[in-house]
Protein backbone atom coordinates (compact mmCIF):
# COMPACT_ATOMS: atom_id res chain seq x y z
CA UNK A 1 0.00 0.00 0.00
CA UNK A 2 1.50 3.01 -0.77
CA UNK A 3 0.68 5.22 2.18
CA UNK A 4 3.26 5.37 4.84
CA UNK A 5 1.41 5.83 8.32
CA UNK A 6 3.29 8.67 9.15
CA UNK A 7 1.32 10.78 6.88
CA UNK A 8 -2.06 10.71 8.53
CA UNK A 9 -3.21 13.18 10.90
CA UNK A 10 -2.54 14.11 14.48
CA UNK A 11 -1.64 16.53 16.91
CA UNK A 12 1.74 17.28 17.94
CA UNK A 13 3.89 19.77 20.09
CA UNK A 14 3.10 23.53 21.16
CA UNK A 15 4.02 26.34 18.29
CA UNK A 16 6.74 29.40 18.67
CA UNK A 17 4.23 32.24 18.83
CA UNK A 18 5.04 35.41 17.25
CA UNK A 19 3.79 38.65 16.86
CA UNK A 20 4.29 38.75 13.19
CA UNK A 21 3.21 36.15 10.33
CA UNK A 22 0.18 37.75 8.47
CA UNK A 23 -2.48 39.28 10.85
CA UNK A 24 -5.15 38.36 9.30
CA UNK A 25 -3.98 34.62 8.91
CA UNK A 26 -2.59 34.06 11.79
CA UNK A 27 -0.74 31.53 12.78
CA UNK A 28 -2.88 29.13 15.75
CA UNK A 29 -0.78 27.28 17.97
CA UNK A 30 -1.44 23.47 17.92
CA UNK A 31 -3.62 21.96 20.83
CA UNK A 32 -1.20 20.71 23.70
CA UNK A 33 -2.88 18.51 24.92
CA UNK A 34 -2.12 15.48 23.99
CA UNK A 35 1.38 15.65 23.00
CA UNK A 36 3.65 19.06 23.77
CA UNK A 37 7.22 20.11 23.06
CA UNK A 38 7.90 19.74 26.95
CA UNK A 39 7.28 15.83 26.62
CA UNK A 40 7.70 14.76 22.95
CA UNK A 41 10.94 12.41 23.06
CA UNK A 42 9.27 10.87 26.65
CA UNK A 43 6.34 9.71 24.41
CA UNK A 44 6.52 6.17 22.56
CA UNK A 45 6.28 6.90 18.63
CA UNK A 46 5.84 10.77 19.27
CA UNK A 47 8.72 11.61 17.55
CA UNK A 48 7.70 10.42 13.90
CA UNK A 49 3.87 11.32 14.40
CA UNK A 50 5.42 15.32 15.02
CA UNK A 51 7.29 14.93 11.65
CA UNK A 52 4.42 13.74 9.95
CA UNK A 53 2.76 16.60 11.22
CA UNK A 54 5.44 18.58 9.47
CA UNK A 55 4.75 17.05 5.95
CA UNK A 56 1.25 17.18 6.43
CA UNK A 57 1.57 20.75 6.81
CA UNK A 58 2.21 21.00 3.08
CA UNK A 59 -0.50 18.94 2.08
CA UNK A 60 -3.56 19.66 4.25
CA UNK A 61 -5.24 22.59 5.62
CA UNK A 62 -5.01 21.60 9.33
CA UNK A 63 -5.57 19.02 12.39
CA UNK A 64 -9.70 18.67 11.04
CA UNK A 65 -9.31 17.62 7.95
CA UNK A 66 -10.80 19.39 4.98
CA UNK A 67 -14.00 19.79 6.74
CA UNK A 68 -12.37 21.63 9.84
CA UNK A 69 -10.17 24.43 11.02
CA UNK A 70 -7.08 25.27 9.04
CA UNK A 71 -3.44 26.04 10.72
CA UNK A 72 -3.85 29.52 9.38
CA UNK A 73 -7.53 31.25 9.55
CA UNK A 74 -9.04 33.96 7.25
CA UNK A 75 -9.03 31.87 4.37
CA UNK A 76 -11.16 28.95 2.84
CA UNK A 77 -9.88 26.10 3.69
CA UNK A 78 -9.11 24.70 0.62
CA UNK A 79 -6.97 27.89 -0.72
CA UNK A 80 -5.28 27.75 2.23
CA UNK A 81 -3.32 24.57 1.45
CA UNK A 82 0.45 25.30 0.81
CA UNK A 83 0.59 23.22 -1.95
CA UNK A 84 -2.42 24.95 -3.81
CA UNK A 85 -1.40 28.36 -2.80
CA UNK A 86 2.23 27.25 -4.30
CA UNK A 87 0.80 25.90 -7.75
CA UNK A 88 -1.40 28.97 -8.25
CA UNK A 89 1.49 31.49 -7.84
CA UNK A 90 3.56 29.44 -9.84
CA UNK A 91 1.54 28.71 -13.04
CA UNK A 92 -1.63 31.04 -12.70
CA UNK A 93 1.05 34.03 -13.01
CA UNK A 94 2.06 32.57 -16.08
CA UNK A 95 1.36 31.32 -19.80
CA UNK A 96 0.73 27.75 -18.50
CA UNK A 97 -2.72 28.68 -16.68
CA UNK A 98 -6.01 31.27 -16.23
CA UNK A 99 -8.45 30.47 -13.92
CA UNK A 100 -12.13 31.12 -15.18
CA UNK A 101 -13.31 31.89 -11.24
CA UNK A 102 -14.47 35.15 -9.91
CA UNK A 103 -13.56 34.10 -6.33
CA UNK A 104 -11.94 37.26 -5.12
CA UNK A 105 -8.41 38.44 -6.51
CA UNK A 106 -7.56 34.87 -7.94
CA UNK A 107 -7.61 36.57 -11.80
CA UNK A 108 -4.63 39.11 -10.71
CA UNK A 109 -2.81 36.57 -11.09
CA UNK A 110 -2.37 35.53 -14.69
CA UNK A 111 -2.86 39.24 -15.49
CA UNK A 112 -0.10 40.52 -13.09
CA UNK A 113 -2.27 42.72 -11.16
CA UNK A 114 -2.18 41.85 -7.67
CA UNK A 115 -1.49 43.42 -4.47
CA UNK A 116 -0.27 43.30 -1.14
CA UNK A 117 -3.42 42.83 0.10
CA UNK A 118 -3.81 39.86 -2.20
CA UNK A 119 -5.51 37.31 0.24
CA UNK A 120 -4.28 34.28 -2.11
CA UNK A 121 -0.37 35.99 -1.59
CA UNK A 122 -1.12 36.14 2.25
CA UNK A 123 -1.86 32.47 2.44
CA UNK A 124 1.25 31.73 0.65
CA UNK A 125 2.94 33.99 2.66
CA UNK A 126 1.65 32.09 5.81
CA UNK A 127 2.13 28.90 4.85
CA UNK A 128 5.85 29.35 4.56
CA UNK A 129 6.22 31.11 7.91
CA UNK A 130 3.72 27.81 9.63
CA UNK A 131 6.38 25.71 8.03
CA UNK A 132 8.89 27.26 9.40
CA UNK A 133 7.67 27.48 12.97
CA UNK A 134 6.61 23.79 13.46
CA UNK A 135 9.91 22.99 11.94
CA UNK A 136 11.82 24.90 14.22
CA UNK A 137 10.11 23.83 17.03
CA UNK A 138 11.02 20.20 15.77
CA UNK A 139 14.38 20.64 15.31
CA UNK A 140 15.16 22.33 18.81
CA UNK A 141 13.28 19.81 20.86
CA UNK A 142 15.08 16.38 18.73
CA UNK A 143 18.52 18.07 19.15
CA UNK A 144 21.63 16.37 20.68
CA UNK A 145 19.85 13.30 20.08
CA UNK A 146 21.85 10.08 20.19
CA UNK A 147 18.97 7.86 18.67
CA UNK A 148 19.95 6.92 14.68
CA UNK A 149 16.62 7.53 14.17
CA UNK A 150 15.88 10.64 15.54
CA UNK A 151 19.17 12.26 13.98
CA UNK A 152 17.38 11.60 10.81
CA UNK A 153 14.39 12.84 11.74
CA UNK A 154 16.30 15.57 12.84
CA UNK A 155 17.47 16.23 9.46
CA UNK A 156 14.41 15.44 7.30
CA UNK A 157 12.88 18.77 9.90
CA UNK A 158 15.49 20.81 8.67
CA UNK A 159 15.19 19.65 5.50
CA UNK A 160 11.41 20.67 5.06
CA UNK A 161 12.13 24.17 6.75
CA UNK A 162 14.62 24.44 4.35
CA UNK A 163 12.18 23.90 1.62
CA UNK A 164 9.82 26.41 2.64
CA UNK A 165 12.78 28.86 3.27
CA UNK A 166 13.63 28.11 -0.37
CA UNK A 167 9.96 29.50 -1.64
CA UNK A 168 10.51 32.46 0.27
CA UNK A 169 13.96 33.45 -1.55
CA UNK A 170 12.21 32.36 -5.32
CA UNK A 171 8.84 34.60 -4.47
CA UNK A 172 9.51 37.17 -1.78
CA UNK A 173 13.15 37.73 -1.78
CA UNK A 174 12.91 38.82 2.00
CA UNK A 175 11.05 37.50 4.73
CA UNK A 176 10.50 36.96 8.54
CA UNK A 177 13.52 34.53 9.88
CA UNK A 178 12.79 32.56 12.86
CA UNK A 179 14.91 30.01 13.99
CA UNK A 180 15.38 27.36 16.89
CA UNK A 181 17.45 29.39 18.32
CA UNK A 182 14.48 31.71 19.09
CA UNK A 183 12.37 30.29 21.72
CA UNK A 184 8.88 30.60 22.02
CA UNK A 185 7.21 33.89 23.05
CA UNK A 186 5.78 36.80 21.84
CA UNK A 187 8.29 38.96 19.70
CA UNK A 188 8.62 40.47 16.43
CA UNK A 189 11.00 38.19 13.90
CA UNK A 190 13.54 39.97 12.62
CA UNK A 191 13.82 40.40 8.52
CA UNK A 192 16.31 38.60 6.28
CA UNK A 193 17.47 39.51 2.80
CA UNK A 194 17.82 37.30 -0.42
CA UNK A 195 21.28 36.74 -0.03
CA UNK A 196 21.51 35.74 3.81
CA UNK A 197 18.81 33.35 3.24
CA UNK A 198 19.86 32.07 -0.14
CA UNK A 199 23.06 31.22 2.45
CA UNK A 200 20.95 29.78 5.22
CA UNK A 201 19.11 27.58 2.83
CA UNK A 202 22.38 26.19 1.30
CA UNK A 203 24.27 25.80 4.47
CA UNK A 204 21.31 23.90 5.93
CA UNK A 205 21.18 21.52 3.22
CA UNK A 206 24.96 20.80 3.28
CA UNK A 207 24.86 20.32 7.25
CA UNK A 208 22.27 17.56 6.78
CA UNK A 209 23.11 15.81 3.54
CA UNK A 210 25.26 12.82 5.71
CA UNK A 211 22.36 12.63 8.22
CA UNK A 212 19.70 12.12 5.78
CA UNK A 213 18.32 8.40 4.80
CA UNK A 214 20.35 7.40 1.36
CA UNK A 215 18.51 7.73 -1.90
CA UNK A 216 14.77 6.03 -1.92
CA UNK A 217 14.78 4.63 1.45
CA UNK A 218 11.33 5.23 1.89
CA UNK A 219 8.72 7.04 -0.05
CA UNK A 220 7.42 10.36 0.64
CA UNK A 221 10.37 11.06 3.12
CA UNK A 222 12.99 13.78 2.22
CA UNK A 223 16.43 12.35 1.32
CA UNK A 224 19.72 12.81 0.67
CA UNK A 225 18.88 12.87 -3.58
CA UNK A 226 15.98 15.89 -2.20
CA UNK A 227 19.14 17.32 -0.45
CA UNK A 228 20.58 17.50 -3.68
CA UNK A 229 17.76 18.23 -5.85
CA UNK A 230 16.89 21.47 -3.66
CA UNK A 231 20.70 22.60 -3.68
CA UNK A 232 21.06 22.09 -7.52
CA UNK A 233 17.63 24.36 -8.23
CA UNK A 234 19.27 26.89 -5.68
CA UNK A 235 22.17 26.74 -7.92
CA UNK A 236 20.63 26.99 -11.80
CA UNK A 237 18.47 30.43 -10.34
CA UNK A 238 21.44 31.64 -8.17
CA UNK A 239 22.18 34.70 -10.27
CA UNK A 240 18.41 35.56 -9.93
CA UNK A 241 18.70 35.23 -6.48
CA UNK A 242 22.56 36.55 -5.69
CA UNK A 243 22.41 38.98 -8.20
CA UNK A 244 24.29 39.09 -11.92
CA UNK A 245 27.70 37.19 -12.25
CA UNK A 246 27.20 35.27 -8.89
CA UNK A 247 26.74 32.05 -11.24
CA UNK A 248 26.50 28.78 -9.62
CA UNK A 249 26.01 26.49 -12.65
CA UNK A 250 29.39 24.48 -12.07
CA UNK A 251 27.75 23.49 -8.39
CA UNK A 252 23.90 23.04 -10.59
CA UNK A 253 25.81 20.39 -12.70
CA UNK A 254 27.58 18.90 -9.54
CA UNK A 255 24.57 18.46 -7.21
CA UNK A 256 22.61 17.60 -10.96
CA UNK A 257 25.16 14.60 -11.62
CA UNK A 258 24.85 13.48 -8.05
CA UNK A 259 20.93 13.10 -8.32
CA UNK A 260 21.14 11.25 -11.50
CA UNK A 261 24.00 8.92 -10.79
CA UNK A 262 21.74 7.88 -7.41
CA UNK A 263 19.97 4.82 -9.16
CA UNK A 264 16.53 6.87 -10.07
CA UNK A 265 15.63 6.21 -14.05
CA UNK A 266 12.80 7.95 -15.94
CA UNK A 267 9.77 5.91 -16.52
CA UNK A 268 9.35 4.39 -20.05
CA UNK A 269 5.37 5.98 -19.48
CA UNK A 270 5.08 9.32 -18.45
CA UNK A 271 1.93 9.45 -17.37
CA UNK A 272 3.20 7.27 -15.06
CA UNK A 273 4.49 10.57 -12.99
CA UNK A 274 0.46 12.01 -12.47
CA UNK A 275 -1.99 9.27 -11.85
CA UNK A 276 -2.92 7.74 -8.66
CA UNK A 277 0.02 5.12 -8.80
CA UNK A 278 2.47 7.81 -9.26
CA UNK A 279 4.29 6.22 -5.79
CA UNK A 280 5.49 3.68 -8.05
CA UNK A 281 7.50 5.64 -10.36
CA UNK A 282 11.18 5.46 -10.35
CA UNK A 283 11.55 8.66 -11.41
CA UNK A 284 10.58 10.65 -8.19
CA UNK A 285 12.33 12.09 -6.13
CA UNK A 286 10.12 13.35 -3.40
CA UNK A 287 6.73 14.20 -3.30
CA UNK A 288 3.93 15.46 -1.26
CA UNK A 289 1.49 12.26 -0.38
CA UNK A 290 -2.30 12.03 -0.89
CA UNK A 291 -4.57 9.71 -0.68
CA UNK A 292 -8.54 9.49 -1.17
CA UNK A 293 -9.18 7.66 2.48
CA UNK A 294 -6.59 8.90 4.31
CA UNK A 295 -4.92 12.27 3.29
CA UNK A 296 -7.86 14.35 1.91
CA UNK A 297 -7.57 17.91 1.44
CA UNK A 298 -9.14 20.72 -1.49
CA UNK A 299 -5.80 21.66 -2.17
CA UNK A 300 -2.76 19.96 -4.24
CA UNK A 301 -3.87 17.00 -7.06
CA UNK A 302 -7.49 17.75 -5.55
CA UNK A 303 -7.22 21.02 -6.43
CA UNK A 304 -5.09 20.67 -10.02
CA UNK A 305 -7.67 17.70 -11.52
CA UNK A 306 -11.21 19.60 -10.48
CA UNK A 307 -10.18 22.89 -11.14
CA UNK A 308 -9.01 21.48 -14.60
CA UNK A 309 -12.15 19.64 -15.58
CA UNK A 310 -15.15 21.05 -17.20
CA UNK A 311 -17.43 22.20 -19.98
CA UNK A 312 -16.92 18.65 -22.69
CA UNK A 313 -14.40 17.12 -20.57
CA UNK A 314 -15.21 13.84 -18.85
CA UNK A 315 -14.38 13.84 -15.22
CA UNK A 316 -15.09 9.64 -15.28
CA UNK A 317 -12.21 9.27 -17.50
CA UNK A 318 -9.94 11.23 -14.98
CA UNK A 319 -11.57 9.26 -11.60
CA UNK A 320 -13.47 11.73 -10.40
CA UNK A 321 -16.92 12.99 -9.96
CA UNK A 322 -17.64 16.82 -11.11
CA UNK A 323 -15.09 19.00 -12.68
CA UNK A 324 -15.02 22.62 -10.85
CA UNK A 325 -14.32 24.23 -14.76
CA UNK A 326 -11.56 26.34 -13.34
CA UNK A 327 -8.14 26.12 -14.66
CA UNK A 328 -6.68 25.88 -18.51
CA UNK A 329 -4.02 27.14 -20.94
CA UNK A 330 -3.02 29.57 -23.56
CA UNK A 331 -2.78 29.02 -27.16
CA UNK A 332 1.16 30.72 -26.95
CA UNK A 333 1.85 27.78 -24.49
CA UNK A 334 -0.40 25.14 -26.48
CA UNK A 335 2.50 26.25 -29.84
CA UNK A 336 5.58 25.61 -27.40
CA UNK A 337 4.19 22.14 -26.30
CA UNK A 338 2.60 20.99 -29.56
CA UNK A 339 4.12 22.05 -32.90
CA UNK A 340 0.53 23.23 -34.43
CA UNK A 341 1.42 23.99 -38.15
CA UNK A 342 2.78 20.34 -38.07
CA UNK A 343 -0.51 19.15 -36.23
CA UNK A 344 -3.11 22.08 -36.11
CA UNK A 345 -6.12 21.83 -33.56
CA UNK A 346 -9.18 19.41 -35.33
CA UNK A 347 -12.38 19.29 -34.11
CA UNK A 348 -12.13 15.64 -34.75
CA UNK A 349 -9.18 15.24 -32.42
CA UNK A 350 -10.05 17.02 -29.11
CA UNK A 351 -7.08 15.00 -27.26
CA UNK A 352 -4.96 16.23 -29.91
CA UNK A 353 -3.70 12.19 -30.48
CA UNK A 354 -2.29 13.11 -33.72
CA UNK A 355 0.59 14.07 -31.45
CA UNK A 356 3.98 12.33 -31.39
CA UNK A 357 5.05 13.82 -28.52
CA UNK A 358 3.23 11.52 -25.61
CA UNK A 359 3.34 14.16 -22.45
CA UNK A 360 0.53 15.85 -24.38
CA UNK A 361 -2.28 15.53 -22.18
CA UNK A 362 -4.55 18.37 -23.55
CA UNK A 363 -8.72 18.56 -24.84
CA UNK A 364 -9.74 20.92 -27.17
CA UNK A 365 -12.79 23.00 -25.98
CA UNK A 366 -14.95 25.00 -27.34
CA UNK A 367 -12.84 28.10 -28.55
CA UNK A 368 -9.33 28.73 -29.06
CA UNK A 369 -8.79 32.16 -28.49
CA UNK A 370 -9.47 33.29 -24.89
CA UNK A 371 -12.18 36.30 -25.20
CA UNK A 372 -13.46 36.05 -21.79
CA UNK A 373 -11.28 35.28 -19.00
CA UNK A 374 -14.28 33.55 -17.01
CA UNK A 375 -15.47 31.73 -19.42
CA UNK A 376 -13.90 28.13 -18.96
CA UNK A 377 -14.29 26.92 -22.74
CA UNK A 378 -12.15 29.95 -23.64
CA UNK A 379 -9.06 28.49 -23.75
CA UNK A 380 -7.09 24.84 -24.08
CA UNK A 381 -7.69 22.13 -21.10
CA UNK A 382 -5.43 20.56 -19.53
CA UNK A 383 -5.69 16.74 -18.33
CA UNK A 384 -2.22 15.99 -16.95
CA UNK A 385 -3.01 14.76 -13.58
CA UNK A 386 -5.69 11.85 -13.41
CA UNK A 387 -7.21 10.20 -10.80
CA UNK A 388 -6.97 6.59 -12.32
CA UNK A 389 -3.51 4.42 -11.99
CA UNK A 390 -1.29 5.43 -14.77
CA UNK A 391 -3.08 2.21 -17.03
CA UNK A 392 -6.39 3.58 -16.61
CA UNK A 393 -7.33 1.29 -13.48
CA UNK A 394 -9.02 2.50 -10.24
CA UNK A 395 -7.03 4.27 -7.42
CA UNK A 396 -6.19 1.95 -4.82
CA UNK A 397 -8.65 3.77 -2.61
CA UNK A 398 -11.26 5.26 -5.51
CA UNK A 399 -12.38 8.37 -4.16
CA UNK A 400 -14.85 10.94 -6.36
CA UNK A 401 -13.69 14.05 -4.52
CA UNK A 402 -9.92 13.21 -3.37
CA UNK A 403 -7.76 11.90 -5.39
CA UNK A 404 -5.07 9.56 -4.37
CA UNK A 405 -2.59 11.28 -6.80
CA UNK A 406 1.11 12.17 -5.87
CA UNK A 407 2.35 15.89 -5.83
CA UNK A 408 5.76 16.26 -7.40
CA UNK A 409 8.01 18.34 -6.03
CA UNK A 410 11.33 16.83 -7.75
CA UNK A 411 11.64 14.34 -10.21
CA UNK A 412 14.30 12.74 -12.32
CA UNK A 413 13.17 14.45 -15.58
CA UNK A 414 13.49 17.81 -14.24
CA UNK A 415 17.44 16.95 -12.76
CA UNK A 416 18.49 16.02 -16.31
CA UNK A 417 17.25 19.40 -18.37
CA UNK A 418 18.55 21.61 -14.99
CA UNK A 419 21.91 19.96 -15.82
CA UNK A 420 21.65 20.69 -19.69
CA UNK A 421 21.02 24.58 -19.42
CA UNK A 422 23.88 24.53 -16.91
CA UNK A 423 26.10 23.14 -18.81
CA UNK A 424 24.91 25.72 -21.70
CA UNK A 425 25.09 28.32 -19.09
CA UNK A 426 28.46 27.89 -17.50
CA UNK A 427 31.77 29.24 -19.62
CA UNK A 428 33.13 26.07 -20.96
CA UNK A 429 30.28 23.98 -19.91
CA UNK A 430 29.83 20.86 -21.72
CA UNK A 431 27.78 20.89 -24.05
CA UNK A 432 27.67 17.32 -25.30
CA UNK A 433 26.26 16.63 -22.44
CA UNK A 434 23.51 18.78 -22.46
CA UNK A 435 22.48 17.58 -25.48
CA UNK A 436 22.53 13.70 -24.57
CA UNK A 437 20.93 14.95 -21.44
CA UNK A 438 18.00 16.64 -23.11
CA UNK A 439 17.77 14.04 -25.64
CA UNK A 440 17.62 11.49 -22.81
CA UNK A 441 13.98 13.52 -21.83
CA UNK A 442 13.18 13.43 -25.36
CA UNK A 443 13.38 9.79 -26.00
CA UNK A 444 10.85 8.73 -23.32
CA UNK A 445 8.40 11.17 -24.68
CA UNK A 446 8.81 10.07 -28.17
CA UNK A 447 9.19 6.17 -26.88
CA UNK A 448 12.17 6.25 -29.29
CA UNK A 449 15.11 8.40 -31.15
CA UNK A 450 12.20 9.76 -33.54
CA UNK A 451 12.30 12.85 -31.60
CA UNK A 452 15.67 13.43 -30.95
CA UNK A 453 17.78 16.78 -31.30
CA UNK A 454 21.15 17.94 -32.73
CA UNK A 455 23.89 20.09 -31.53
CA UNK A 456 22.44 22.69 -34.27
CA UNK A 457 18.94 22.91 -32.72
CA UNK A 458 20.70 23.31 -28.80
CA UNK A 459 19.90 26.73 -27.27
CA UNK A 460 19.03 27.82 -24.05
CA UNK A 461 15.65 29.06 -25.25
CA UNK A 462 15.51 25.50 -26.86
CA UNK A 463 15.90 24.22 -23.12
CA UNK A 464 13.25 26.65 -22.12
CA UNK A 465 10.98 25.54 -24.07
CA UNK A 466 11.53 22.11 -23.72
CA UNK A 467 11.06 22.36 -19.59
CA UNK A 468 7.47 23.55 -20.37
CA UNK A 469 6.77 20.41 -22.64
CA UNK A 470 8.10 18.14 -19.68
CA UNK A 471 7.59 19.90 -16.52
CA UNK A 472 4.24 22.23 -17.39
CA UNK A 473 1.52 22.09 -14.41
CA UNK A 474 4.43 21.36 -11.79
CA UNK A 475 4.81 24.70 -10.46
CA UNK A 476 7.75 25.35 -12.28
CA UNK A 477 7.49 27.83 -14.80
CA UNK A 478 7.21 31.07 -13.00
CA UNK A 479 10.73 30.76 -11.78
CA UNK A 480 11.68 29.05 -15.10
CA UNK A 481 10.19 32.33 -16.96
CA UNK A 482 12.18 34.61 -14.35
CA UNK A 483 15.09 33.19 -14.91
CA UNK A 484 14.73 33.57 -18.51
CA UNK A 485 13.81 37.67 -18.43
CA UNK A 486 10.46 36.48 -19.82
CA UNK A 487 8.05 37.08 -16.84
CA UNK A 488 8.04 40.23 -16.52
CA UNK A 489 8.19 42.83 -19.41
CA UNK A 490 7.98 42.74 -23.47
CA UNK A 491 10.08 39.85 -24.27
CA UNK A 492 7.61 37.34 -23.98
CA UNK A 493 3.39 37.91 -24.32
CA UNK A 494 0.60 35.48 -23.57
CA UNK A 495 -3.27 36.18 -23.73
CA UNK A 496 -4.12 38.41 -21.05
CA UNK A 497 -0.51 39.08 -19.24
CA UNK A 498 -1.09 42.60 -18.09
CA UNK A 499 -4.83 42.43 -18.33
CA UNK A 500 -5.17 42.85 -22.27
CA UNK A 501 -5.94 40.01 -24.50
CA UNK A 502 -2.90 39.90 -26.63
CA UNK A 503 -0.84 40.77 -23.51
CA UNK A 504 1.27 43.44 -22.84
CA UNK A 505 4.84 44.09 -21.07
CA UNK A 506 3.92 44.29 -17.43
CA UNK A 507 6.74 45.77 -14.28
CA UNK A 508 9.89 44.21 -13.40
CA UNK A 509 9.38 44.40 -9.60
CA UNK A 510 6.66 41.95 -10.10
CA UNK A 511 9.49 39.45 -10.48
CA UNK A 512 8.81 39.03 -6.37
CA UNK A 513 5.42 39.10 -4.97
CA UNK A 514 4.56 41.63 -2.28
CA UNK A 515 4.99 40.92 1.46
CA UNK A 516 1.48 40.84 2.70
CA UNK A 517 0.35 44.48 3.95
CA UNK A 518 -0.65 42.76 6.93
CA UNK A 519 2.74 41.26 8.04
CA UNK A 520 4.50 44.57 7.14
CA UNK A 521 1.70 46.90 9.22
CA UNK A 522 2.17 44.04 12.08
CA UNK A 523 6.08 43.80 12.23
CA UNK A 524 7.94 47.12 12.59
CA UNK A 525 11.68 44.83 11.23
CA UNK A 526 9.57 43.29 8.18
CA UNK A 527 10.03 45.89 4.75
CA UNK A 528 7.63 45.95 1.48
CA UNK A 529 9.41 44.76 -1.69
CA UNK A 530 9.82 47.59 -3.93
CA UNK A 531 7.34 48.90 -7.04
CA UNK A 532 4.52 48.01 -4.08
Amino acid sequence: MKRIKFISLFVIFTLVIVTSCVKDLDVKPIDSNVIVSENLMDREGAMIQALAKLYASFAVPGQDGVGGSGDISGIDNGFGVYTRALWMLQELTTDEALCAWNDQTIKDFHWHTWSPTDVFNAAMYSRIIYTVSICNEYVRNSAGSSDPDVIKYNAEARFLRALAYYHAIDMYGRSAFITEADLPGAFFPKETDRVSLFNYVEGELKAIENSLGEPRFEYGRADKAAAWMLLARLYLNAEVYLGAGNSKYAECIEYSTKVINAGYTLEPDYRMNFGADNHLSQEMIFAINYDGEFTRSYGGTTYIIHAATGDNMSAAALGIGSGWGGNRTTKEFVNILVDTLAYPPLATDTTFARVPDKRVYLWLLKSWEINNVGTFSDGIGVRKFTNMNHDGTPAVHPHNDFPCTDYPIFRLADTYLMRAEANLRLVGGDAGQALSDVNMVRGRAYGDASGNITAGQLSLDYILDERGRELYWEGVRRTDLIRYDKFTGGAYLWSWKGNVKEGKATESYRNLFPIPASEVGANPNIHQNDGY
